[in-house]
This record gives structure tokens, C-alpha cells and sequence, in this order.
């Protein structure tokens, strides 16, 4: 860069140059249709393809003059003819020759009543000399207000103009970011491209993309869900870069919920978080969820001071923890207007995430030449995800691919099939690699420092570590992704390019039982409980499965960490509630015979309490003895009288654990006891905390209200309770101010209209693929 004239600025020599023809004739096509609507404000009725006559376009009602008239004023009159000319070559110059064809079709759409201002767009160069030729042709042709726009006059549009880019996010990846970036919006601009070049190089626009947008302008929120490899991630990335330039927000990429708070600076409204796998990477970690909960109060709060916020979850994880996310800690009521599912898209998106992908790959052009005939039907393939879109177009990935229309159909429906096929035929040192990088869990750091556990797995491979590291360079941009470049991460290293690459290569170490043992051997307790499953039903998510015949050797493991950490960490229990059959738990009472009595002496909180989902399993198992279990009914007894709390009324786990008889009997006990001296014991139980009011009163309230509406029928106990509830609201609204969840909406409210381009009925998207 060079040096700065003034602070804050990055002065970059001469005009913006973004490589438009890199772009496909369709992507192109809808690029002039995004600056038509944007710059000139007006709607376009149809985009068609280019065999229509010599219309790519046309404008019908009545021309309005826009606020910032850029060449309107030379197309005044309609009817209007749009048309659009791309090159696939870089630095061509158009030639009044190259429209040969096209001035014998505008004569015709003239003689027909169909052509008055005839518009010319084009990523070429167009000389002064060919201009006016051009010109000339079309005014002899009976065009009354000929009007030729060429590249630069593209790219200065889009320098120009902020919302134009948050609509074609591709141009970022296009051009030189210092010609319409601010010196510190650059250098962050710079990281994030690290991680997204190739991404936003295929980035399409979608109707996710697009509800995503609006959602973050209004309420500074969404939450994108979809299937594995659907491209939640990449739509949320393309928002960051889209923050960056358009809203002015620095991005963070945080990784929970933890981290967002502990990066948000009251002093720094504009920040823009976004927070991959949010509720838990492969299966719903509960710790995860917990703290969003937790949190969800600062994370809101943040957002009403002006910080924008993106998560992104697999939709069968965001399933499992919906009902642990509490309305008073969530907008549930807003869930319509910021959820966003990324995997409706529509067969012509399908098309050009494709060509995109093939396009931008390394296949040959030989290799697209033969699949071109297909690829339709590959993007009509259900059910279709971007991230297979992106293997088709490496070579890495299809080595053994039928080139046939029920070869590469196959290959998109079912990319786990080829991908354990692919790993299976990959060297010992590129399987080397890619089982450090998956032991690793999140990034292996480089440079290398070897343990002993590592070079055994490199040893079995039958690898070397000069190997492997030769190995990890070559895998990077297919399987690998550097970790050094994605934003807020670590300072150098690789993890994979995608957690479902991820996944499939622990499928590849499931079939090898002796490799198992060593990754079990060279994980930490905390690893082990999160990346392998010894046995449980849920299949959905890949983790390391672990056979019968290693469960002693994983309990033994587990009962060391045990002793040092008495068993209170939120993923120890996740572990034991939802990784684990009924012959491992077994297993492990035994080795471990005070295991179900420690948890059962579980705390107040009984919505955010670990051990009961642990005990419900348990019992489902059949391993709660009648003395455990009626330790379990005198506790959650004794909190429902002294605390009051009434989440045992509506956790799901515990319909595992009580019997209706029991629950009845506890409800009794409300009655007699409790209810009388409700006064009493709320009073204690405010002054014995000294945790944030947030946090305290929200769940009593909540509490409060369940017994309410249980008891509605009894005058004396809902009346007891009505009190109760209107004196903790009055002390809650005393001690944190109760703000209104509308006030969270952005104020910054504009229009993400677009103009819509319709199928194209003859001409192939995939004409040009193999150019």
C-alpha cells in the first residue's frame, strides 16, 4: 500500500478494476441486472437468455427519473432494450464487428414497435472510435437513445456504490479492496479474505443471502439453519465482508457465546459477530446451548447498542436444542423473521452454484467438456449441497467418477459413498496428514512439535514426518484450509476445509480398530468426550466410533479424568446423556459403583443442571437402583418446596425420572407446604443469591408462572402465586431495566429489493463451462 493522504483512507492509483470476466454469461447478466436496479432504481420485467431475438432484457411502465440519474438522461424514451455483451477474455476491446449480429436484430425489434432506447452493457473496453461507430449503427438501425456502458463504467458503478456490493458480494473477490475499503476497514477486509477468496469467488446470491441481509438491517440478528454443507457458513462470512464495507462493522469471528461477550466493546457499537456451529459442531453440545442461554441477555443487549449478530447451526442440532434455549433468553417470538433456511434454492441458484464451483475449479477442460452434458441433472439432484457442488470441480475429489449422468447424479446425492473412496485411495502421507489435522480437533499449529502419540500415528500410516508435511501443503484448498487466515483464529496452522470432510474421514478410521486405539491413547479427556461416540443410536453427525471391545480402555481413560476433575464439566456429562449405549454405561457403574449417587445430589436450577439428563439416561438403562432413585425424588422434593423450582414440571428429563404417581406427590407437597409460606421462601431465596438479577429473576418468574397456571384451579394457591409474581416483577423491573424486544431492530432499514431473473428457457446455464 502505498502512503496515506489522510488518515484512514487507502489511496490506490488509478480506477477500479474488478475482473469481470471471470464471471460466466449468466452471473454477468445478473450483475447489470443488480446495477440497473440499484443505480437507475428501476425494474427490469424479464432477463432472458440470448437466442430472444437480441433482447437480454427489457424494461416495461413508465421510466422514472431516478436521484442519481448516471446515463439516464440519454435514455429517455421506451420502449427499452437491454442488452448485455461478456467476454471471457481479460483487456478485450469491443468491436463495432462483434455486433454484426446484433444490429440486424435491432433493426427488426425496431421495425416491430419493440426498441426506442437501446442499452449496451459490456465488461470489454469500448474505445471513443467504437463508440461512436457503434452508435451511429444503432441510431441507422432506427434506435432513437442508444446508450453504451462498458466495464469501466461497470466498475466504477460498483466502487461507487455500497448496496450495489452487498447484493453481487462476488465483487469483493474480484477486485482491489483498497480502491473502496478505508485503511482499517482494508486490513481487516484483508483477513477475511484469507478465508473467503474462494469462496466469494463462487458466491451466489441467493433468497438466504438476500432474508439474511434484511434480517441483519432490521433486527441486527439471524440465525441461518440448514443441512451439512448447504452453505450456512459461507453465507455468514459473506455477511461479515458485506458489514465490513457496507455497515462499517468490524468482524469477529467468535466461536460461542463465551467469546461474543467477551469481545464486545460497549464503546465499539458497530461490530458485526458471527459464530459458526453455535449450538455444537457435529451433534448439540449442551454446555453450548447453556451458555447461550446464559448470555442471551448481553448478546441482545449488544445488539440494541448496534452490533449485528450471525449464527449458523445444523438444523437437526438447532432441533435438539430449541427447547433448552428459554423464551425469556431468546427472541423466540422474532424466530419467523430471523431464521433463515439456506437450503431452499432454487433450481436456476442450483445452476449457477455449480458453474460457479466448475468453473473456478482445476478440472480440465477436457474433464468439463464431458461433464457439461450432465451437470443440469447433477444440480437438479436432490438433495443438493454447495460443498459437493465444490468437490465436483476438484480433481482431488473425482478420480473415480463415471462420467455419466447417473455417475455424477450419484456423486451428488451420495458424497459420503465417494468420499470414503476417496480417502481410501489417498497415500500414507496425505492419510497421515489428515489424521493429525482430525486428532488435532479444531487446527493442528504449525510448525510441527511432534508428541509421541503423533509420530505413532504417522508410524502407523506408514508415513514420515517430512511426509506429512510435505502432505499438509498439498492438501491445502481441497481437503485442508489454512487456519492462520480465518479471522480472530490461531496464528497459523490447517483444519479441514469442511466439517463434513471432517466427518467422513472419521468413518475412514472406524474401519481400522487398531488406529483407534492410538487416537484414544493420544486425546485428552476433554477430546475424547467430544469426539468420540461408544455407542449410541443417533447417527446423525460423524463422530469416532469406538467398538465394545475398547470400552474398557476408554472407561479406564474416563475414570482418571474423573478423579480429577469430580465430573463437572458440562461436556463430561453431554458425553454420558447422549454418546453412549446401554453396554457402555453398564460397563462403566460398574468400574465406577458411587457414579449414580454423586449425581444425584444435583443443585437448584434445574433447567440449566447437567446431572438430570445423565440420570435420565441412566435410568432409561435400566441402572438406577430404587435407593438412587429415591435420593432423586427427595431432592428435586426438596427444591421444588425451598427454591420454588418447577423446571421438573417441564424438562423433558424428567419424565424419565418421575413417575406420575411421584410427580403428583410433589405437587402435594406445593400445596401443603410451599404455597403457605410461598412469601417466605421467595424472599430467602432472592436475598441468598447474589448472581446477576438477569439471571435470577428471569428463571423465578418463570418457576412462578408454571405453578400458577398448574394450580389455576385452586383459588387460595393461584392466588398466593399471583402475588409472588407481581412482587418479583415489580423488584426485576427495579434492579435491570425490562427493555421491549421491538427496541432490538435496527433502525438502518433499507430496501434489499432486487431485480429477479427468470429461467432461461433455451440456452444452456452451462453453455460455456468447458471455455
Amino acid at each position: 500500500m502505498t502512503d496515506h493522504p489522510r488518515k484512514g483512507t487507502v489511496a490506490a492509483p488509478g480506477s477500479p478494476d474488478f475482473a469481470l470476466h471471470t464471471l460466466g454469461w449468466r452471473a454477468f447478466q445478473d450483475l447489470c441486472a443488480a446495477v440497473l436496479r440499484e443505480v437507475w432504481a428501476q425494474s427490469v420485467h424479464t432477463f432472458a437468455d440470448s437466442n430472444d431475438g437480441g433482447r437480454d432484457g427489457a424494461f416495461y411502465g413508465t421510466w422514472q427519473q431516478p436521484p442519481d440519474p448516471i446515463g439516464v438522461q440519454d435514455v429517455p424514451d421506451g420502449p427499452f432494450v437491454l442488452q448485455c455483451k461478456h467476454t471471457k477474455k481479460a483487456d478485450t476491446t469491443l468491436a463495432p464487428s462483434d455486433l454484426d449480429d446484433e444490429f440486424a436484430k435491432v433493426q427488426a425489434l425496431v421495425e416491430r414497435g419493440l426498441c426506442g432506447s437501446y442499452v449496451l452493457l459490456t465488461n470489454a473496453r469500448v474505445s471513443g472510435v467504437s463508440e461512436a461507430t457503434i452508435r451511429q449503427r444503432l441510431l441507422n438501425a432506427g434506435v432513437r437513445y442508444p446508450l453504451i456502458l462498458d466495464g469501466q463504467w461497470i466498475c466504477d458503478t460498483i466502487a461507487s456504490r455500497q448496496r450495489l456490493r452487498t447484493f453481487v458480494p462476488r465483487v469483493y473477490g474480484l477486485g482491489d479492496l483498497s480502491q473502496i475499503l478505508d485503511e482499517r476497514a482494508y486490513t481487516q477486509a484483508k483477513a477475511l479474505l484469507g478465508y473467503l477468496r474462494d469462496e466469494l469467488a463462487t458466491f451466489v446470491v441467493t433468497d438466504a443471502y438476500r432474508h439474511a441481509v434484511q434480517a441483519v438491517q432490521d433486527h441486527g440478528f439471524v440465525l441461518l439453519l440448514g443441512e451439512p454443507a448447504v452453505g450456512k457458513s459461507v453465507i455468514a462470512a459473506t455477511l461479515a465482508m458485506t458489514a465490513l464495507d457496507a455497515w462499517g462493522c468490524l468482524p469477529v469471528n467468535a466461536h460461542d457465546a463465551d467469546g461474543l461477550v467477551r469481545h464486545w466493546n460497549p464503546d465499539e457499537p458497530n461490530q458485526f459477530f458471527w459464530i459458526d456451529d453455535a449450538f455444537g459442531a457435529v451433534r448439540h453440545e449442551q454446555q453450548l446451548t447453556d451458555s447461550w442461554s446464559r448470555h442471551m441477555r448481553h448478546v441482545m443487549t449488544a445488539v440494541h447498542s448496534g452490533a449485528k449478530v450471525v449464527l449458523t447451526s445444523r438444523d437437526y442440532i438447532y432441533r435438539d436444542a430449541r427447547p433448552y434455549l428459554k423464551e425469556y433468553a431468546y427472541p423466540l417470538r422474532h424466530e419467523q423473521r430471523v431464521v433463515v433456511d439456506v437450503a431452499r434454492l432454487s433450481p436456476q441458484e442450483r445452476q449457477q452454484i455449480l458453474y460457479n464451483h466448475m468453473k473456478l475449479g482445476d478440472q480440465p477442460p477436457e474433464v468439463r467438456a464431458r461433464l457439461k452434458p450432465h451437470l443440469k441433472a447433477a444440480a437438479d439432484t436432490e438433495p443438493f449441497y454447495p460443498e459437493v457442488a465444490r468437490r465436483l470441480g476438484q480433481q482431488a475429489f473425482t478420480e473415480h467418477l463415471e462420467l455419466t449422468t447417473s455417475g455424477v447424479t450419484a456423486f451428488m446425492a451420495r458424497p459420503t459413498d465417494f468420499l470414503y473412496d476417496v480417502y481410501s485411495g489417498l497415500g500414507p502421507d496425505e492419510k497421515a496428514a489428515l489424521a493429525l489435522t482430525y486428532q488435532a480437533d479444531e487446527y493442528l499449529p504449525a510448525p510441527l512439535s511432534l508428541d509421541d502419540f503423533q509420530r505413532e500415528v504417522i508410524t502407523r500410516f506408514g508415513s514420515t514426518p517430512g511426509g506429512v508435511d510435505r502432505a499438509l501443503q498439498a492438501l491445502t484448498g481441497t481437503f485442508l484450509r489454512p487456519a492462520d487466515l480465518v479471522a480472530n483464529g490461531p496464528s497459523a496452522g490447517w483444519s479441514f476445509q469442511h466439517p463434513t470432510l471432517q466427518e467422513g474421514f472419521a468413518e475412514l478410521l472406524a474401519n481400522n480398530p487398531n488406529l483407534i486405539g492410538v487416537f484414544l491413547t493420544g486425546l485428552d479427556w476433554q477430546k475424547l468426550v467430544t469426539r468420540i461416540d461408544c455407542g449410541s443410536d443417533d447417527q446423525l453427525g460423524t463422530l469416532l466410533p469406538v467398538s465394545p471391545d475398547l470400552y474398557p480402555a476408554v472407561i479406564r481413560r474416563l475414570l482418571d479424568a474423573d478423579l480429577r476433575t469430580r465430573g463437572d464439566h458440562a461436556q463430561w456429562y453431554e458425553f454420558f446423556a447422549t454418546r453412549c449405549s446401554d453396554a457402555f454405561l453398564r460397563l462403566y457403574t460398574e468400574e465406577d459403583p458411587q457414579f449414580v449417587t454423586r449425581l444425584t445430589d444435583f443443585g437448584p436450577f434445574l433447567d440449566a443442571t447437567h446431572e438430570p439428563r445423565v440420570l435420565a439416561r441412566l435410568q432409561r438403562a435400566g441402572l438406577v437402583s430404587s435407593h438412587e432413585h429415591r435420593r432423586i425424588v427427595d431432592q428435586v422434593t426438596k427444591l421444588a418446596l425451598h427454591t420454588p423450582g418447577a423446571a421438573w414440571l417441564r424438562n423433558p428429563d424428567w419424565k424419565a425420572l418421575l413417575t406420575e404417581a411421584e410427580r403428583q406427590h410433589i405437587l402435594e407437597q406445593v400445596r401443603k407446604t410451599l404455597v403457605p409460606n410461598l412469601q417466605s421462601v421467595v424472599d430467602q431465596w432472592i436475598q441468598s443469591r447474589r448472581d446477576d438479577p438477569f439471571d435470577i429473576f428471569v428463571p423465578l418468574l418463570e418457576d412462578l408462572r408454571t405453578y400458577r397456571n398448574l394450580f389455576d384451579s385452586d383459588r387460595q394457591a393461584s392466588a398466593a402465586f399471583d402475588r409472588a409474581l407481581t412482587e418479583v416483577t415489580a423488584i426485576f423491573q427495579t434492579a435491570y431495566d425490562d427493555e421491549d424486544e421491538s427496541s432490538y431492530s435496527s433502525t438502518n432499514r433499507q430496501s434489499c429489493q432486487t431485480v429477479k431473473s427468470q429461467p432461461s428457457p433455451t440456452r444452456s446455464l452451462f453453455d460455456d463451462v468447458d471455455d
